[in-house]
This record gives C-alpha cells, sequence and structure tokens, in this order.
C-alpha cells in the first residue's frame, strides 16, 4: 500500500485537516528569518524535484528576489504566507499542483511515528468516503449512475470499485458523474475504465522525473464481472473536475470511448508528492507530468473541452435524456425502448419545466370517479380516499404523481362539465376516467 502514488491520497487529508481548521489553531507569526528559511527550501525542493527544472529553477529565483524586496515582510500569518508563496509559484509555473499549505505539525522527535500506522490512519480517512464512491443509482429507463468523487488507490478501494462495476452492468446506458471529483491514483482509474473496453488498451503514460522513467497504464487483461465493453457511456464534467479525473475524462474522450458533457475541467495534468518546508508549511511539488499515448500532451493549464458544453447544474440532465434517447433508438429490446420513452418524458419535463396558469389548472379540477383533483396554492391535488398527493406537470396536459414513477395523468378536455383523465403506466396500460 505503501508507494509514490499514494503520496496524493496524504496531500488530500492534509488539506481536509486544514479545511477542518485543525490546523489554524494557535499557529505562531511567520518572521522574517523563518520566511527566509521557508523560500530557500523551497527553491532548493524545486531544483531537485519539479518535472521541469528550468521552470523551477526560475520560480525559486521569483520567490528569493520577492524575499530580498522585502514583499513578504508584512505578510506574517502563516496561511496568508502560504496563500503568497502559491500565487508567486503559479505565475511563473502556471501549475495548478504547485501549492503551499498549512502542513501538520511534524511527529515528536522522541517519538517516532510507525509508518504502518500513519498508512492506516490514512485508509481509514478514505474508507469512511467510501473510497470515492459517493451514489449508485439505476435511474428510470435502467440508465445505471455512479457519483464518483475520487480516485483511492486500487489496492485499498479495488472492492468497493468491483462491487459498484457490476451494480452498473446491466444497464443499458451508464452516467459517470466527476463534477466534484478532485483527482486520485491512476490504479483505480485504471481498473474502472477496464469495464469499458474490449481490446487491451493504452490508456495514459505517467512520466516521472526521478530516474528519467515513464509508466504505461492500459486496461486490464481481466475484471471480475460483466464488461462494459458495448454499453453507451456518458461522463460529466464541471470546472472542479481536476488532476486523475481529467485523466480519466481525457482518456475516454481520445479513446472516443465516452461523450463528455458539462463544463472544461481544471486543468491540472502534473501528478507529484507533499514535501514539508519549515515554520508549519508543506507543498505539493509535481513531479511527473501525462502524457496521452495518442495525441502526446495532457490538458495542463489548458482542461480537458466536453464534447458537449453546457453549464454543469444541468450536464445529469442533458446526459441522461441522450442516454435515454440513445436506448430508444438503437435497442432491440422494445421493452427496453418502451421504459426509455417513459423516462424520456420525465427528464424533458426537468430540462424545459412547464408552468400551468391558475386558470389551466382550475380548468382541470373535478372528480373523475372516485378521483377527486383540486387546485389550492396554484398546485394541483389529488385525493383518493384519505390520501392526497401533489400533481407536478410534466406537460401541459400531463402530470406526474409527486414522489411516484406511475401512474401519470393525462387530462383530456371537453365541454362544459365534460373531459377525461387517463392513468398511463410504464408498460402501455391505461384507465380511463370521465368527468362527473
Amino acid at each position: 500500500m505503501k508507494s509514490a502514488r499514494y503520496q496524493l491520497l496524504q496531500l488530500v487529508c492534509f488539506l481536509l485537516m486544514f479545511r477542518a481548521g485543525v490546523l489554524l489553531a494557535q499557529t505562531p507569526s511567520v518572521d522574517a528569518k523563518a520566511q527566509a528559511e521557508v523560500v530557500n527550501k523551497i527553491a532548493a525542493l524545486l531544483q531537485d524535484n519539479y518535472v521541469f527544472p528550468d521552470v523551477g529553477a526560475k520560480a525559486g529565483e521569483l520567490l528569493q528576489e520577492q524575499l530580498a524586496k522585502g514583499t513578504y515582510t508584512p505578510v506574517t500569518r502563516p496561511q496568508a504566507f502560504a496563500e503568497q508563496l502559491t500565487k508567486d509559484l503559479q505565475s511563473v509555473t502556471h501549475d495548478k499542483h504547485m501549492r503551499v499549505f498549512m502542513a501538520p505539525p511534524p511527529p515528536d522527535k522522541d517519538k517516532k511515528e510507525d509508518p504502518a500506522e500513519r498508512e492506516l490512519r490514512f485508509l481509514r480517512h478514505d474508507a469512511r468516503n467510501n473510497f470515492g464512491f459517493y451514489k449508485l443509482e439505476r435511474l428510470s429507463g435502467n440508465v445505471g449512475y455512479l457519483d464518483l468523487r475520487g480516485f483511492s488507490p486500487a489496492e485499498v478501494g479495488g472492492a468497493t470499485a468491483i462491487a459498484a462495476m457490476n451494480f452498473l452492468a446491466n444497464s443499458d446506458a451508464v452516467i459517470i458523474d466527476l463534477r466534484k471529483n478532485g483527482g486520485g491514483d491512476p490504479s483505480m482509474i485504471q481498473l474502472i475504465s477496464s469495464y469499458f473496453f474490449k481490446e487491451h488498451t493504452h490508456l495514459n503514460n505517467l512520466y516521472w522525473r526521478k530516474g528519467d522513467r515513464t509508466d504505461q497504464f492500459w486496461t486490464l487483461p481481466y475484471v471480475p464481472g460483466k464488461s462494459m465493453a458495448e454499453t453507451p457511456l456518458y461522463v460529466l464534467t464541471s470546472a472542479r473536475t481536476f488532476s486523475g479525473a481529467e485523466e480519466f475524462t481525457n482518456n475516454m474522450k481520445v479513446l472516443k470511448r465516452a461523450k463528455i458533457i458539462g463544463e472544461t475541467t481544471g486543468g491540472g495534468a502534473n501528478p507529484g508528492g507533499f514535501f514539508p518546508i519549515a515554520a508549519g508549511l508543506g507543498m505539493f511539488i509535481p513531479t511527473g507530468r501525462a502524457v496521452n499515448p495518442v495525441t502526446g500532451t495532457n490538458w495542463e493549464g489548458a482542461g480537458v473541452e466536453p464534447d458537449e458544453r453546457v453549464p454543469s447544474a444541468d450536464a445529469f440532465n442533458v446526459a441522461y435524456k441522450e442516454a435515454l434517447q440513445k436506448i430508444e433508438s438503437t435497442s432491440k429490446d422494445q421493452q427496453a425502448k418502451t421504459d426509455a420513452a417513459w423516462a424520456l418524458v420525465g427528464v424533458e419535463a426537468q430540462l424545459k419545466p412547464v408552468n400551468p396558469s391558475p386558470e389551466d389548472l382550475q380548468a382541470l379540477a373535478g372528480n373523475y370517479g372516485n378521483r377527486h383533483i383540486a387546485v389550492e396554492g396554484g398546485t394541483l391535488y389529488l385525493q383518493l380516499e384519505n390520501h392526497r398527493v401533489k400533481l407536478v406537470p410534466m406537460t401541459p396536459d400531463t402530470f406526474a404523481v409527486d414522489g411516484a414513477e406511475a401512474p401519470r395523468l393525462r387530462f383530456t378536455a371537453g365541454g362544459k362539465g365534460g373531459g377525461k383523465l387517463t392513468e398511463l403506466y410504464p408498460d402501455g396500460r391505461q384507465n380511463e376516467l370521465t368527468r362527473q
């Protein structure tokens, strides 16, 4: 479990601790001596570790120039100092992974932390977040949905990933939501991707400065469970989609395996690790870079452009609609077509909401057999014996029963005192009632 890639998970843990405020309590100010120590240590670390040595040297020189000019002198709060250093570093490197931040205090010199215990602590943290697998759902129309918010190392999150992939395996289309995914480990990207390819496929390369080596990532020759190589796949993105999540997105886009829907991603393609500095600060230094085997490039600074650009808030409904349309138009299973068509009406109602006027709603009120339809506060309700439920407009004449997939109610206008209500079901059954 102990690997260079796992350093990214450690960084996530540190940042989460910082955001929770754990590291800010009782932090001393950073005086001139400490500032000089920090700047000189960063310059040395960049010279020895940054994936682009020449750029790292220039970034270090800029910090030393700023220090000499006294730019940092008034910035004595550690968090403000870290933010200023990050801003200055990124002004030269344009590397969004490059960041200085508050770091946990070093362990007691007289008490060395057991590496196994440290790794176990990170594992517990990742397990509490279910290794990034936030939500799984089978949507109406047999579309599988996965809200994935991180890529844990496969050696710790693999069992959860396999269970999730097998949950999705019988779907007629799959949506993977990466809108809140900040990245993670390439081994998990490799595992999940392997379910969506039939042939042994080259996904990505990672070049590392140390050792001047390149790691290749290919789909695995075997995955437990059913392949989804023929299943239509949609990936949702936002400006927050970053790092490893961008790799997954870019791989699928370049290989034309998925349709990418949403916003241009954050633009971070250089992996690396955590380095302690001084004065309670640490930094993330990119020590490698992604190199796509097809394009020979990566998405650093530019992000991954979606195939269909829409606001991230709309990406789910747009992808869901297209998935249902794909199933309805291409499936050879008539029941699958019927189910997709039924679900499609609901999605289109989400994309283009219908807002009937109070007069239109009032025209639908009345008794239809033992179904009583009433208007209250600008909303249509169905009263059935002692149970009253809200009706949600889907089209000008068709309403869904709030919280239920079926039946839907379609109203047909008639003369004075006339009209019909037809209860619609996904399998095509209808129950027609006349207004009394």
